[in-house]
């Protein structure tokens, strides 16, 4: 009877553990990054493939316009602190600091500008900083006080401050991005997850690509979406067309190449190849095949 007992408790206990554990086994199922998930169950095909969106490409034009810059809206979201969460890389999960990433947009340090000392005499041209403000002596031989004696010496805001890449030199997106068959609507559809910005090797001292920062998709669109005066995507044949950015990106109104697709080793395309010129002609073929996968895919 005791055993009896026991059997149906344990019974009892599994049956409302069940849907508990359902309903964690559903949720597995969604991409919490993605915009109106497709669950994991309703996949035939998937690929995660990164694209290089060059904002200097005519067709981009509309997300560069001058004045209007997708780059400087973000960056002007992160700098008011209405763009919170910053990562390193596209895995989503290693935060950056707000303080790093603007560390990052210096091009050039500033200089050290030596404190004023009283007492010491200077000279024409001589800079000194008094008060957290640079100021360049007039005349030769002076030690008055550059605060108090607009005489002697002349305020040079900017001087010593560090220069910093701007917007416009912010001119590579990389997009990373599922390509996902579902088999229920048979319909291709794409789930964009993150977005970093790349300053290229072109507008760097050193001549290296240098990557800024990544944003998850989700953030921005939320982003573009609460904005739609300022997130506005440039139509260059129809103004009465414009659209916000968000928009614009998910009709795919932008041009891009294919940098990577997912693979064991986590290659881009150009490591897979001998040089740049057969690695450009590769990109162009994978791209070819994912069109005729998408292709084949319709016949389910």
């Amino acid at each position: 009877m005791i055993n009896c007992k026991k059997f149906i408790l344990v019974v009892f206990i599994g049956l409302l553990a069940t849907p508990m554990l359902a309903q964690k086994s559903e949720l597995d199922q969604y991409n919490p990054n993605s915009i109106e998930p497709i669950a994991k169950y309703e996949h035939l095909f998937k690929r995660r493939v990164w694209r290089t969106i060059d904002l200097k490409e005519k067709q981009n034009k509309g997300f560069f316009a001058r004045g209007g810059e997708i780059t400087a809206f973000i960056l002007d979201a992160i700098r008011s602190g209405e763009l919170v969460d910053l990562y390193t890389n596209d895995s989503l999960t290693t935060k950056m600091s707000k303080d790093e990433f603007l560390n990052r947009l210096v091009y050039q340090e500033g200089l050290e500008v030596a404190q004023w000392e009283p007492g010491v005499e200077y000279y024409e041209g001589d800079q000194v900083k008094y008060n957290g403000v640079v100021y360049s002596a007039i005349f030769d031989e002076i030690s008055s006080v550059p605060s108090e004696s607009p005489d002697d010496w002349e305020a040079t805001p900017g001087v010593g401050s560090a220069i910093l890449f701007l917007p416009r030199q912010i001119s590579i997106l990389r997009l990373m991005e599922d390509m996902i068959f579902d088999k229920r609507r048979s319909r291709l559809y794409y789930k964009p997850q993150s977005i970093q910005l790349i300053i290229p090797g072109s507008e760097t001292l050193d001549g290296v690509e240098l990557p800024l920062v990544v944003l998850k998709y989700k953030d921005l669109y939320k982003l573009f979406k609460d904005n739609p005066e300022e997130a506005i995507w440039i139509n260059r044949y129809n103004s009465a067309e414009n659209k916000n950015f968000a928009d614009a990106l998910t009709l795919r109104e932008f041009r891009s190449s294919l940098f990577k697709f997912e693979n064991p080793d986590d290659d881009p395309i150009v490591d897979m190849y001998k040089n740049r010129m057969e690695a450009i002609m590769a990109a162009e073929w994978w791209e070819m095949e994912l069109m005729e996968k998408e292709h084949n895919l319709w016949e389910y």
